[in-house]
């Protein structure tokens, strides 16, 4: 076995745990792919000869490139008004084989993804780095540039975000959590009878247009019309996900990690009086998403 054999074994060895780093600063698994390609690049023109702790070295590297990224992608602000047809949206598939694609894909909830995405980029590495992998604050500083201490106020700051702040009490938002659970999981199935059960007779639908097909009404009431639409859109609620929505209850539409529909919920006696797809682009810029405590 040559230099160069040895060394790309001894990459591949740090390679399922660099792409899961890189997976989680990245939100996309054809990105974080390509970051620690990148970092294989760079490993294989310098060498290990004067890298005392390569797996530390390959860490820093793949972090460092990561944050390139996402100050990149964050200067160029991605416009979401290119969104992709709903209809139309798969789930990640790229480079690293399916198998792969899906481990990483399974790895991260959809909700964790897109409030990462609502982090500074700095903010995510040592949030990442230190509650998702136990990286110290010593290591992670001279990643962002940072003293120890402010790289600690960088992640306790995400953490905040990431948490947010509920908007009613614990037992209300426990409520209001078994209804919405409830009325996903009877979308996801497409089960008529299940969804009318979590419906108030007088429920009211409210959509924006994004969030439709071409022709459909942006308002819908009663039970059973906004139930016969909920069945329509059986294929949207794989990708939903529980969260909290403006300090409620709420779903986030989100293939790939990326929010496209917002749904807010209005729960009164146990049942859904009224909910909104919030799907304009603008609007939700407005919303406030994080993740359910637990």
């Amino acid at each position: 076995m040559d230099e160069h054999d040895g060394l790309a074994d001894r990459f591949e060895a740090q390679r399922g745990r660099l792409l899961a780093v890189a997976y989680r600063l990245l939100g996309s698994p054809a990105e974080a792919e390509d970051a620690v390609q990148e970092a294989w690049l760079r490993l294989s023109r310098a060498g290990a000869a004067d890298v005392d702790n390569l797996a530390g070295w390959l860490h820093t590297v793949v972090t460092r490139i990561c944050l390139d990224m996402l100050r990149s992608r964050r200067s160029r602000r991605e416009e979401l008004t290119d969104q992709p047809d709903l209809d139309l949206v798969a789930e990640p598939a790229g480079p690293g084989g399916p198998e792969e694609q899906a481990l990483l894909a399974d790895s991260v909830s959809r909700a964790l993804l897109v409030v990462l995405n609502t982090l500074e980029p700095a903010e995510r590495v040592a949030f990442v780095l230190h509650d998702m992998f136990a990286v110290p604050f010593d290591r992670i500083a001279p990643m962002v540039d940072r003293t120890p201490v402010a790289a600690k106020k960088l992640a306790s700051r995400a953490r905040r975000k990431v948490r947010g702040t509920p908007a009613v009490p614990a037992e209300e938002l426990a409520r209001q959590r078994e209804v919405v659970s409830a009325f996903l999981s009877a979308a996801r199935a497409g089960d008529l009878t299940a969804i009318l059960a979590v419906l108030a007779p007088d429920v009211v639908r409210r959509s924006d247009p994004a969030a439709l097909a071409p022709g459909a009404a942006a308002e819908l009431r009663g039970a059973r019309a906004v139930a016969e639409g909920t069945v329509l859109l059986a294929s949207r609620a794989r990708t939903a996900e529980l969260a909290l929505v403006d300090g409620r209850v709420g779903l986030l539409v989100a293939p790939r990690g990326r929010l496209l529909v917002a749904l807010t919920f209005t729960v009164e006696d146990g049942r859904i009086t009224a909910y909104e797809a919030i799907a304009d682009p603008a609007r939700l810029e407005r919303v406030s998403v994080a993740l359910l405590p637990e």
